[in-house]
């Protein structure tokens, strides 16, 4: 595992090969780190693969842990800035990895930034999507992107973000013609074990298109 922490706006944790056919970038949630989601990552894909979990630019308010943006501060005004910051690292990570074969991974808020970067605007030309416990940012809307399918996750008694946010991103992911699954399961948020299965086989069909 390599840790780069250079430049606070570029911090990030890598494992696997750095140069591969594959790479797996992690964004994890708001109030957590990059390491948060490295442990999911090692039980999806082998040491053959690359993984890349990104830090946050921000320091999270209470102190500990960082944030994609402040969610308490009305309008969200950092969020701008940190889809161009995050758009901007993913396009320098592809040097090494082509984004055709880079699938993002996001929790919460970062299911919320990965949506945003892969789906709306000038939309990412990536492998894969997985958004777990998600949400859309204001005013998102998909348009017809490169990834032929996206993969949902939400705990139907989820008390921080409602099931119901993921039912609303699938519609309007299938309305604008990208084939999306939301895989509900019984709990809150969280990544349940019980989704890795739906999580592998995701990853591996994206990959192999």
């Amino acid at each position: 595992m390599n840790e780069e922490t250079s430049q606070p706006g570029n911090q990030l944790i890598r494992s696997g090969p750095d140069r591969c056919d594959r790479r797996l970038v992690l964004l994890h949630g708001w109030g957590a780190d990059a390491d948060d989601l490295l442990d999911l990552a090692a039980l999806l894909v082998g040491t053959e693969v690359s993984v890349v979990a990104l830090r946050a630019p921000l320091a999270h308010t209470s102190g500990s842990g960082r944030q994609w943006y402040d969610l308490q501060q009305p309008n969200w005004p950092q969020l701008p800035a940190a889809r161009t910051q995050l758009r901007e690292r993913l396009l320098a990570l592809a040097v090494e990895v082509p984004l055709q074969k880079t699938a993002l991974l996001g929790f919460s808020q970062g299911a919320a930034m990965a949506l945003d970067v892969a789906t709306a605007g000038s939309a990412l030309p990536l492998a894969g999507l997985i958004g777990c416990s998600g949400y859309p940012h204001p005013g998102w809307q998909p348009a017809a992107a490169s990834l032929t399918k996206i993969l949902l996750t939400h705990g139907e008694q989820d008390p921080v973000v409602p099931y119901e946010a993921s039912e609303a991103i699938r519609e309007q992911l299938q309305l604008s013609g990208i084939d999306t699954e939301l895989v509900g399961f019984s709990g809150g948020h969280t990544i349940d074990s019980c989704l890795f299965p739906a999580l592998r086989s995701y990853l591996a069909g994206q990959w192999s298109c």
